[in-house]
């Protein structure tokens, strides 16, 4: 499975943040999508979505912009693909067959299917927290030129 360019944007708009909240304490969309090289309109459209959903707040005008709060960290990467609508793509036939299911498996459904739930395990226990953990620099300095 890939994800989806929604998916990558809100993940790195929220670790930016992240990132970027020592500094200042609230981050405004246009420097989210300057420097993440994100189109602004499209971030403006996820970033709301994940206002909604309370894994991130937001506060309007000239001193305005976005912040975590208590849910942020704990937000699991499953959670995040249900925000963005990717959660309908993990059941999907990976041969992109019409009619793959356990009463009418492709060739290599119980085999992916196993992974499937692996997968499943994997990003409902890995949490925001997790990636923004201090011993994995790298990772963090990957998400935008800063």
């Amino acid at each position: 499975m890939i994800f989806s360019k929604t998916f990558g944007y809100a993940l790195r708009a929220i670790l930016f943040i992240a990132l970027k909240t020592s500094e200042k304490p609230k981050i405004q969309l246009d420097e989210i999508a300057e420097q993440l090289t994100i189109p602004r309109h499209f971030l403006g459209n996820v970033m709301k979505k994940l206002v909604k959903e309370g894994v991130v707040d937001s506060m309007k005008g000239p001193f305005g912009g976005f912040f975590l709060n208590k849910n942020t960290t704990r937000c699991t990467l499953y959670k995040l693909m249900e925000i963005t609508g990717e959660v309908e793509d993990i059941s999907m036939c990976v041969l992109r067959l019409r009619k793959c299911n356990s009463i009418n498996p492709c060739p290599i459904h119980h085999k992916i299917d196993a992974l499937r739930k692996e997968w499943k395990v994997l990003l409902s226990t890995t949490t925001i927290n997790d990636l923004l953990k201090k011993d994995k620099p790298d990772f963090i300095k990957s998400i935008a030129v800063i």
